[in-house]
């Protein structure tokens, strides 16, 4: 059965799961926002996703763009466990897999690493 949680707390959760990232890693995070959405539009099993240019990839022509998106997808998360302890520790990988992607670091390096 799916764990039933307030906006609040599950927002919580992603914050939470930001905490878990050395500061030199948050230092190091640039032009990037993190929204919690209830679930992706064409695809409601989508869990996160990351939209912009990685910070590998910018270059100095990098200037004027609209920040990168973190997104992550509260119904689909909630949906797949049964324990709250579940959600945090699923929020926790998803956040961290989607900020792995804002630092260049593909989904093949990020699922062998445990990172969803």
């Amino acid at each position: 059965m799916p764990v039933s949680m307030s906006n609040r707390r599950f927002e919580e959760l992603v914050g939470d799961a930001l905490d878990l990232l050395p500061s030199e890693l948050t230092d190091a995070m640039s032009n990037v926002v993190i929204l919690v959405n209830a679930q992706h539009p064409d695809d409601p099993t989508i869990l996160g996703l990351y939209t912009g240019v990685s910070l590998t990839e910018r270059t100095n022509e990098y200037s004027g763009f609209l920040p990168d998106t973190i997104e992550i997808f509260r119904e689909p998360l909630l949906a797949m466990c049964s324990t709250a302890d579940q959600v945090r520790h699923e929020v926790a990988v998803t956040v961290l897999h989607e900020v792995g992607h804002h630092f260049g670091i593909d989904d093949r390096w990020l699922h062998a690493n445990g990172w969803g």
